[in-house]
C-alpha cells in the first residue's frame, strides 16, 4: 500500500509540475510501463519528432535515448529540451562517427547520405536525409535511380531497405543495435512451433529480419501472417486487424501498450531477453526530477543544428 501511494504521489508530483511549466512528456514505445502510461504522446521515432516539431509546449520531457532529446533540441532551438537521464544513450548510434562518416563519404564522392535516425547530430549534420524504420523505404525511393545511397547505421534495417527498393547501388554501414540483433532466426522459428498460428510482426533492425525475407521468399514462413513493421505500424496492425494471436520480435517493452490497448488479444515476445537497458533507464522520479531541476538540459550550438535541421526536416516531410 505504501508502495503505491509512494507512486500515486509521483504521478500526482508530475502532472502538477508539467502543468506549472506547459511541458509535454514524450516516451518511446520500449519505456518502462509507468512512464509508458504518464506520457502525453507515445510512439516511435518518427511520430515523436513529429510531435516535437509541431508543440506548443515550453518544456519539453523526452523519455527516450540521447539522440531522440537531441533531434527534438534541433527541431526545437526555442524550447527547453529534458532527458531525465543523460546516461541513456544508444549501441546502435555508437556504431558511427563524424569522422568515420567523412572517410566513407570520401570513397563515395557524390553518394547521398540517408542516416538513421538513431545517429548523432554531428553524424545527421553530414547527412542529406534522415530515416526511421517507418519511411526508410520512402526515403530511399525518393533519391533518383542513377544516384548512389550510403546508408547508415544499421546493418539489417540497410538490408531490408535494399531488398525492398531493389537499389543495387546502395551502400550499408555495418552497424548493429545489440538488443535487436539479438534476436536470431532460430528464436522465431522456435516460437512459431509454439504458436503456430499467431501472427509473426518483425522490426527491420532485428537479426531475423533479412532471414526472415529469405524463409519467405521460400515459403517457409507463412506469407499471410509474416508482417515487417515499424513499431508504430505494429501497433496500427494489432489495432485493425481480427487476428487475436501475435509474435512480436522487437524491443519487448512495446507488449504493455499493445496489450493495454488490446485486452482481448495475447501476445508473444520473440525472444524474451530482447530488452533494451537504455531504454529503461528512465523513472518516475527521474521524470519528477527533470521536470522540477530541469535535468537534464540537451543544447546543440546552432552550427550545428543548422546542419542537422535539412535531413531530419526532410524525413519528417516524406511517408
Amino acid at each position: 500500500m505504501v508502495a503505491i501511494d509512494l507512486k500515486q504521489a509521483l504521478i500526482d508530483e508530475i502532472i502538477m509540475l508539467k502543468k506549472q511549466r506547459n511541458a509535454i512528456i514524450l516516451a518511446h514505445n520500449y519505456e518502462l510501463p509507468e512512464i509508458q502510461d504518464i506520457a502525453d504522446v507515445l510512439g516511435d521515432s518518427l511520430a515523436l519528432a513529429r510531435t516535437a516539431a509541431k508543440t506548443d509546449a515550453d518544456v519539453i520531457a523526452f523519455c527516450g535515448v540521447h539522440f531522440m532529446a537531441e533531434t527534438a533540441a534541433i527541431l526545437n532551438p526555442n524550447k527547453k529540451v529534458l532527458l531525465p537521464d543523460l546516461d541513456a544513450g544508444c549501441s546502435l548510434a555508437d556504431s558511427i562517427t563524424a569522422e568515420q562518416l567523412r572517410a566513407w563519404k570520401e570513397e563515395h564522392p557524390g553518394a547521398f547520405v540517408v542516416a538513421y535516425v538513431n545517429t548523432t547530430a554531428e553524424v545527421k549534420a553530414l547527412s542529406d536525409y534522415c530515416c526511421t524504420s517507418a519511411n526508410a523505404v520512402d526515403v530511399v525511393n525518393a533519391i533518383p535511380a542513377e544516384n548512389e545511397v550510403l546508408f547508415l547505421p544499421d546493418m539489417f534495417l540497410g538490408a531490408y531497405v535494399k531488398r525492398m527498393t531493389g537499389r543495387e547501388n546502395m551502400q550499408i554501414w555495418m552497424g548493429e543495435c545489440h538488443v535487436h540483433a539479438g534476436i536470431a532466426p532460430t528464436d522465431v522459428e522456435s516460437i512459431m512451433q509454439e504458436h503456430p498460428d499467431a501472427e509473426l510482426l518483425i522490426h527491420p533492425e532485428c537479426g531475423c529480419s533479412t532471414s526472415s525475407l529469405y524463409m519467405l521468399a521460400e515459403n517457409a514462413l507463412p506469407d499471410d501472417r509474416t508482417h515487417i513493421l515499424s513499431t508504430g505500424g505494429m501497433l496500427k496492425y494489432v489495432e485493425e486487424t481480427p487476428n487475436r494471436e501475435f509474435i512480436v520480435a522487437t524491443e519487448t517493452g512495446i507488449i504493455h501498450q499493445m496489450q493495454k490497448n488490446n485486452p482481448n488479444k495475447t501476445f508473444h515476445a520473440a525472444n524474451r531477453t530482447a530488452i533494451c537497458p537504455f531504454m529503461k533507464m528512465i523513472t518516475l522520479e527521474k521524470l519528477r526530477d527533470a521536470l522540477k531541476y530541469d535535468r537534464y538540459v540537451i543544447e546543440v550550438s546552432e552550427e550545428l543544428r543548422e546542419k542537422a535541421l535539412k535531413p531530419i526536416e526532410r524525413m519528417i516531410a516524406i511517408g
